[in-house]
């Protein structure tokens, strides 16, 4: 899609790529960030049914879900998914849902942010609820989240 006050393509950066998943985690440079990724990995696999898959540069995702704004703008994004980034571990698609605030409270040690979930390390916070938000945020994304 152009933008005709650019002249500039308007597309969305973050989509699927052929970059290996494995690749990518085994060259985190912090080594917390990095076992994290690795430990996310097979836990939001087996949650979700899906593979990893790479959206962009830095984003490990599971499943998709197709966008549509008002503006008119669209894409794909993963369902849920995460980035083990040098400030903090990025978590997407899990603050969506019904259950989610009352799960958020649960978690433990974490910062919000547009939609994202930020903590310094998975000790950091409560397995079970993780493993719930995984869930939730999956389900509803995949099924209710820009349908329609």
């Amino acid at each position: 899609m152009a933008d005709n006050r650019s002249g500039t393509t308007n597309e969305n950066k973050t989509r699927v790529t052929g970059a290996s998943v494995a690749d990518f985690l085994a060259a985190v440079e912090h080594p917390v960030r990095r076992e994290d990724g690795l430990s996310l990995l097979p836990l939001m696999s087996e949650i979700t049914g899906q593979p990893a898959r790479m959206w962009g540069p830095t984003i490990v995702g599971f499943g998709r879900y197709h966008y549509k704004y008002d503006s008119g703008r669209e894409g794909d994004a993963p369902a849920v998914g995460f980035s083990p980034r040098k400030a903090s571990l990025s978590l997407y698609g899990l603050a969506y849902g019904p259950d989610a605030p009352e799960l958020l409270a649960r978690l433990g040690k974490h910062k919000m942010g547009a939609g994202c979930v930020y903590i310094n390390k998975l000790g950091d916070v409560d397995a079970g609820v993780l493993a719930e938000l995984v869930r939730g945020g999956y389900r509803y994304v995949t099924t209710v989240l820009h349908q329609g």
